[in-house]
């Protein structure tokens, strides 16, 4: 399609009706392909859900450029930037790329991001698109997540923001942040309950098949695929925490092990890692007992023990801590039926 004939479709484009909400999606090289359409989508079912009679919404893939590769080498129809009220920034493949290098080829994205917001208008990160955001100056002064494997990074470029890793989505004064992925659509359930209502927003959840009610990204963090590099000490001391998860912790022992004073593990510790090998153990066995709950029919008494508990209660209190969720909840909500029962399930 040649830019006249797209200036001509979009003449001819209807105008919004009266109460209908304008979300443009940010399209950009590189950027995910399904939080392109992803939102979109759920709002089109939304409005469905609504019925004809309610105002609904009007979205558009919009585009500083003429021409987009999505992940993938997806092609992309972009229209040209316009007057929207909510923009949706998507996130981008980041494993093995210089992240300075890659936001540094994003000024046109940048500026319209900028301008969105001198105007006004809402803007709403998904996943690390908030790294774009924060190229605008948007996050410095606000409260902010984005994906758990990059909220360290975030933090470290952002110093102004309040980094808030374990949220899902956050909002602070026109400008919204999620977590990774599929977060995008706890926003856009959250963006359906505020425009058609909680019973359009719980309709459309459960015509496709979307959880409604998470609240936490806490739960998905997996410490391993954190980054590692320059811990290496640290590393030595996790794998021998790791391995004896059910040992009572005992610090001295631990750190005759390494043959170091309990002050210098400490502080080697934490000096690679921001916390303490208690908080490591801690975290290492909530992971073993997310495990076991999640593919087990072990109690939760027999899962505390199989993590290093005699008291159920410490456990349980434990677990929330980590996850936001007591054992049984946490079961309940991410319970993957068949995959151990038949080997595992006595206790």
């Amino acid at each position: 399609m040649s830019e006249s004939e797209r200036q001509v479709m979009d003449a001819a484009r209807p105008g919004p009706r009266s109460g209908e909400l304008r979300v443009g999606v940010l399209a950009y090289p590189g950027c995910f392909a399904s939080e392109i359409f992803g939102v979109p989508d759920l709002l089109t079912m939304a409005g469905h859900v609504a019925g004809p009679d309610v105002p609904g919404y009007q979205v558009s893939v919009l585009s500083p450029r003429s021409r987009v590769l999505a992940s993938g080498g997806v092609r992309l129809d972009v229209r040209p930037l316009r007057e929207v009220d909510v923009l949706v920034v998507p996130g981008f493949e980041v494993p093995g790329a210089n992240l300075t290098a890659r936001l540094a080829g994003f000024g046109p994205e940048v500026a319209a991001i900028r301008a969105q917001a001198a105007a006004g208008g809402a803007v709403v990160s998904l996943c690390v698109g908030a790294f774009l955001l924060a190229e605008a100056g948007l996050l410095d002064g606000r409260r902010a997540t984005t994906s758990w494997l990059y909220a360290d990074e975030l933090a470290a470029r952002c110093p102004r923001a309040e980094v808030r890793p374990e949220h899902l989505v956050v909002t602070d004064t026109g400008v919204t942040t999620t977590a990774a992925f599929s977060a995008m659509y706890d926003f856009a359930l959250d963006l359906i309950r505020r425009h058609s209502g909680t019973a359009v927003a719980r309709s459309t959840a459960r015509l496709a098949l979307v959880d409604d009610a998470r609240s936490s990204q806490t739960p998905y963090v997996d410490a391993r695929l954190l980054p590692q590099a320059g811990r290496e000490f640290s590393q030595r001391v996790m794998r021998r925490l790791d391995q004896n998860l059910t040992e009572r912790y005992d610090l001295a022992a631990l750190a005759d092990a390494f043959r170091v004073s309990s002050r210098t593990l400490l502080r080697r510790f934490a000096e690679e890692t921001g916390h303490s090998p208690l908080a490591h153990l801690q975290a290492s066995r909530v992971r073993r007992a997310r495990h076991l709950l999640e593919s087990t029919d072990r109690t939760v008494a027999a899962v505390a023990a199989a993590v290093g508990y005699q008291d159920p209660g410490t456990f349980a209190a434990l677990f929330a801590r980590h996850t936001g969720h007591r054992p049984n909840a946490y079961r309940a909500a991410f319970r993957r039926t068949g995959a151990e029962d038949g080997r595992d399930g006595r206790g």
